[in-house]
């Protein structure tokens, strides 16, 4: 799979301004509702997903990199998008350093193959420094 299968362009941020973990996962979820990616009814319950998701351990890969994801039954196929904060969020990672690069995905509850195969992607694709 592909980034280009569930990332959704033009909801990705290059300039995330959130300072903390719900503040990011907030942002990320409001771009992809304004580029109608996701329905706006939903938001709200998307980033509860996201981050009761995050209660079960940190989506902070290390590196930089956080992949904070969740299944919604809002969602008829896999949705991403990709954010970056120059300054590092705080998201708990395994290293403990900050957060700078975030893969945020969102997928239907019938769909595990598709989630799997995207944070597959993801990590194969940052294996490398």
């Amino acid at each position: 799979m592909r980034f280009s299968d569930f990332v959704c362009v033009s909801a990705i941020r290059a300039d995330l301004k959130a300072g903390d973990k719900p503040s990011a996962v907030q942002e990320l979820v409001a771009s992809l509702v304004a580029a109608e990616a996701v329905p706006a009814s939903q938001q709200d319950g998307i980033v509860k997903a996201i981050l009761k998701r995050e209660e079960l351990g940190s989506t902070g890969i290390g590196r930089g990199v956080a992949v904070p994801h969740a299944k919604h039954p809002s969602v008829d196929r896999l949705i991403g998008t990709i954010g970056v904060s120059s300054a590092g969020i705080d998201f708990n990672s395994l290293d403990g350093e900050n957060v700078h690069l975030f893969f945020l995905l969102v997928s239907p509850p019938d769909r595990p193959r598709d989630h799997l195969l995207a944070l597959e992607s993801i990590s194969l694709q940052l294996r490398d420094d």
